[in-house]
């Protein structure tokens, strides 16, 4: 453990769509800093230069009125920031997962947790992280991308042809599932487009990979124990990923001792081909004939109770406050 204290700035809330989820990893983290006995700098950017005035507040939402993404801005030209010796980054999505946040703080000579910004900006990409899973040889979904200028027969056409049904439709730049369609026939394209399409300027439509939801977290560029997920709804969406008792987590994951391992290696292949470093989570499913396909590299996974990454270090013997120690001496 750290012996050394520390000012740690603690960026949380955010535009996201993930807002939410940002401030419950973010309380987690936040007691874990305390219990680590740093000094915690609470900072929403979201709110600029008119921060909370109380601890509680930060958790809870004051008024959606107040936040925008200009507030941003404010925040990295205040002196908020003054003695902080790293940030932890709370944030989850866009502005905050996207490079945008970790651009601001290269330029104001701080340091944060997790990676850096081009393989942040790579990494939320599902796009352009696919391309590089493939060159690789990083075992994806086929998929192909639409652009809110599309035309819905060719695409459909495209679909019934390189994909087939049913498909996943999902933003290209988001996380938790938001925005995300299961269309089971041509009737669902153009809905499910619209929905992606407007958390995005580009959505996602993947071959959908009928089988197991599991996940590899990386920790200092090793793979933790895989994760079997079993969400009550059968789809891992955003309720079971957020709501306590609503999946059931196996860690190890009971599957195949090589097709773990496998897996294993493939996401640390998928995490050091995004060029990820310190930590992050790998999501995969593994098909009815156990064949394992990876869907996308997360740099700053959710850190709430529910969440996955402080169960896959539990098994390994990594307390909570533990991993956030860690992850913040590799960050330094």
């Amino acid at each position: 453990m750290n012996k050394k204290s520390l000012t740690v700035a603690l960026l949380l809330g955010g535009c996201s769509p993930e807002r939410e989820v940002s401030k419950s990893s973010s309380k987690s983290i936040f007691d874990a800093l305390l219990n680590l006995g740093h000094n915690v700098k609470l900072i929403d950017p979201a709110y600029g230069k008119n921060q909370p005035q109380n601890i509680k507040d930060f958790f809870t939402e004051k008024d959606y009125s107040e936040i925008s993404a200009s507030n941003y801005i404010d925040v990295f030209n205040s002196n908020l920031f003054d003695g902080v010796d790293i940030v932890f980054l709370g944030l989850h999505g866009k502005f905050g997962e996207d490079g945008l946040v970790q651009s601001l703080l290269e330029l104001k000579g701080l340091k944060y947790t997790g990676s850096n910004i081009n393989s942040s900006s790579i990494a939320i990409n599902k796009e352009m992280s696919k391309y590089l899973f493939d060159h690789f040889n990083v075992n994806t979904p086929k998929w192909l991308s639409a652009t809110k200028n599309y035309n819905l027969k060719v695409i459909t056409t495209k679909i019934e042809n390189q994909i087939g049904f049913p498909c996943v439709i999902k933003p290209n730049d988001q996380g938790s599932t938001v925005g995300l369609t299961i269309c089971k026939d041509e009737k669902t394209i153009k809905d499910g487009l619209t929905f992606a399409l407007s958390y995005s300027d580009k959505a996602i439509i993947e071959e959908y990979i009928s089988g197991k939801e599991m996940t590899v977290a990386i920790l200092d560029n090793k793979a933790l124990p895989v994760l079997e997920i079993k969400p009550e709804h059968g789809l891992y969406d955003y309720e079971c990923k957020y709501t306590s008792g609503k999946s059931q987590y196996i860690v190890p994951a009971e599957i195949n001792d090589d097709i773990a391992k496998f897996m294993q290696r493939e996401a640390v292949t998928a995490f050091k081909a995004l060029g990820c470093s310190v930590y992050g989570r790998i999501d995969y499913r593994l098909s009815e004939s156990n064949v394992p396909y990876c869907l996308e590299v997360n740099t700053l996974p959710g850190m709430t109770s529910t969440s996955l990454v402080p169960k896959m270090a539990k098994a390994v013997g990594i307390s909570f406050d533990e991993l956030i120690d860690k992850i913040i001496l590799l960050s330094l």
